[in-house]
């Protein structure tokens, strides 16, 4: 099990990270999704032991992990923009496992199997001028994987790759999961993806677990008024409707269930609605379709497969979005 318990990270004196308690169980796959700047990157590289918190601790199996050797050979990272050592990627992938002691056929049969898992055996002469940006995430995950660590971080692991070389990425963590009980937490902006594979998905925004569905996360200067008043904030090139009494810095939500679509504005006592086209259907589960609509901003609306064959609801096709001030959550 990994913990970080009451960790709080400050840089320059600003607070970009605060968690009361974040668990990842043995052999689980959490993703941590949210917005740019809302404290994914900083939450792996503390869980990686590479960064020690302002304040807090994180734990391995119920105890403190120090920052020292043996506790960070239990853990591995894998930023979003890797950097492979020199020479080919067979190198790459044989430089953990020489430095652990592994030589000769052993170490080879180690390599190719790991090469077999994550289809890369085709790469293992290539040097890293010759292989792309999604080829060398999958070798940096590769490289992670034949150490065997008990935890891995994966920082947009997939973010470079197309859906196939994803999809084969994905199927491949969760064998290796499987097969030893790997413990894995990654970070990732493909909703669809952190839904699909993970056992548990958290929301981060502005260096917080916020209690809410992870789509439609804004931040936002609310201005001062009254609080009887429903206030306006700009959101992009839109404005929404809030019914709130604070002022100042925060994160507006609106769940994607609270989002009604239709093919025209229709007439209702909704004041936020927004027109636009669909971009994208993803479905997270059985009977349920996240339709997402680019508005001026993105918006995520969750409907049954029945309401997208009755709207036509396909890439392309005209929709308007429209929800209540009172749906929009503020933290």
């Amino acid at each position: 099990m990994l913990e970080l318990r009451g960790v709080r990270q400050r840089y320059e004196g600003r607070t970009v990270l605060e968690l009361d308690h974040f668990t990842v169980a043995r052999g689980a796959i959490v993703a941590i999704v949210g917005p740019n700047g809302s404290g994914k990157s900083t939450l792996l590289r503390l869980a990686a032991l590479l960064e020690a918190p302002s304040a807090g601790e994180v734990w391995l199996d119920g105890r403190r992990a120090p920052r020292t050797g043996a506790a960070r050979r239990r853990v591995t990272l894998v930023e979003q923009r890797p950097v492979l050592f020199r020479g080919n990627v067979r190198e790459n992938l044989e430089f953990g496992l020489r430095i652990r002691g592994r030589r000769g056929a052993d170490l080879a049969a180690r390599v190719d199997a790991v090469a077999r898992q994550f289809a890369i055996g085709g790469l293992l002469s290539r040097a890293r001028r010759q292989l792309s940006e999604g080829e060398i995430q999958r070798v940096a995950v590769a490289r992670a994987v034949v150490l065997e660590p008990d935890v891995l971080l994966l920082d947009e692991p997939a973010s470079s790759a197309d859906r196939a070389a994803a999809l084969q990425l994905y199927q491949t963590l969760q064998e290796e999961r499987r097969r030893r009980g790997l413990t894995i937490c990654l970070a990732s902006h493909q909703l669809e993806d952190a839904y699909r594979w993970s056992d548990d998905l958290r929301a981060l925004a502005d260096g917080r677990i916020v209690p809410i569905s992870p789509e439609n996360l804004f931040r936002v200067e609310l201005p001062a008024g009254s609080p009887d008043v429903t206030r306006h904030v700009r959101v992009g090139p839109v404005e929404i409707a809030v019914a709130t009494e604070r002022s100042g810095p925060a994160i507006l939500a609106v769940a994607p269930s609270d989002i009604i679509l239709s093919r025209a504005p229709v007439a209702s006592s909704a004041r936020n609605v927004f027109s636009g086209r669909v971009t994208r259907l993803a479905r997270p589960k059985p009977g349920l379709v996240h339709v997402t609509a680019e508005v001026g901003v993105e918006l995520v609306a969750a409907v049954t497969e029945e309401a997208v064959r009755e709207l036509g609801l396909t890439p392309g096709a005209p929709v308007t979005c429209a929800f209540k001030a009172s749906a929009v959550r503020v933290f």
